[in-house]
């Protein structure tokens, strides 16, 4: 099942990727990038309302999706750049729909979760029930990684194909045992159901999931000296959010983007780990393990072709570039 998913969703990227009008925004003006509902990248939003972007003489569009809308939409060339985990970026990357990643600006810690009803109270109890997931996607590789903590595999559960923004729904109906979703979708569905437990979230694994900005390479050829600024501007949103001074006002900014109220919205920035310019510089060492976005993306390479989602080690070299913001 896992991989059937899969190439169901990698099919979708290549017809993306080849219907796409290349002449369209890889040059262009402006930049125009792809967001969608994570504070990671919500926070993008407090640069475009304080027009920092127009101040650092740069022309940026931003574009809300859902998330997966957001990579097909990147794949098929509509996008500059658009807001991805590590992981998900080889996945689009194998389809052909190369990205560069010029930032990382968080990791999650905590807010993704799997999430079980009342009589579940940890991942062994899994065995046998039935699990809802985007199949495919950045949760379904938070679930094998807890699934393997407890000494079971994929073949131990039923995997039940859902939308991530559908979890809390999924959950209610009681048509499974247990979820896996990101914030705001995992807080909610642990509001919704009464007694339901976070029985493993991606704090258990730091560093198993970073969120990035991934930048088409001809994009980046093009406008590299402005892919540049995009990047100062985003340290500048950083210091906004973590400064005590301003980040009530932060929070409002992110708050109203999502629907939610600034006291609603406060509670998911403690599960996203942002990063400052001097921790993100870290995170872009040559090492192994979780603890670099280069060793996490190589786990994440191996991980993927482990599960069939593409036969071909990636050039992980192709994917990152550093100096963005080791330049800084």
């Amino acid at each position: 099942m896992f991989s059937t998913f899969y190439k169901s969703r990698l099919l979708r990227l290549y017809l993306a990727l080849f219907s796409a009008t290349f002449t369209a925004s890889s040059f262009a003006n402006p930049l125009v990038i792809g967001y969608s509902d994570w504070p990671g990248w919500v926070a993008w939003e407090v640069a475009v309302e304080k027009q920092w972007f127009a101040e650092a003489g740069l022309e940026v569009e931003f574009e809300w999706f859902d998330y997966a809308a957001s990579m097909e939409a990147f794949a098929a060339g509509q996008l500059d750049a658009v807001t991805m985990t590590n992981g998900d970026t080889l996945v689009t990357g194998s389809t052909g729909a190369q990205a560069v990643m010029i930032l990382v600006g968080d990791y999650s810690n905590g807010n993704d979760m799997v999430v079980a009803v009342p009589g579940i109270q940890s991942v062994g109890d899994l065995k046998g029930r039935r699990v809802g997931v985007e199949i495919g996607f950045v949760g379904h590789l938070l679930l094998l990684d807890a699934l393997e903590s407890a000494g079971l595999t994929e073949a131990d559960v039923e995997l039940v194909n859902m939308p991530t923004n559908e979890a809390a729904q999924v959950l209610a109906s009681g048509d499974v045992d247990a979820i896996v979703a990101w914030q705001p979708n995992s807080g909610q569905s642990l509001s919704r159901v009464p007694g339901s437990t976070a029985i493993y979230t991606s704090s258990d694994q730091p560093g198993l999931i970073y969120d990035v900005l991934a930048v088409s390479p001809s994009s980046l050829y093009a406008n590299r000296e402005d892919w540049s600024k995009v990047v100062e501007v985003w340290y500048r949103v950083v210091d906004y959010i973590l400064d005590p001074a301003t980040s009530a006002d932060a929070i409002s900014i992110m708050a109203a983007r999502v629907g939610l109220t600034p006291d609603q919205y406060a509670p998911l920035l403690a599960g996203t780990k942002l990063l400052t310019l001097e921790e993100a510089k870290e995170y872009f060492q040559q090492t192994d393990g979780f603890d670099s976005l280069l060793g996490s993306s190589r786990i994440s390479d191996e991980f993927n072709r482990k599960y069939d989602v593409y036969r071909e080690p990636q050039n992980l070299d192709a994917y990152i570039d550093a100096s963005f913001t080791l330049g800084l």
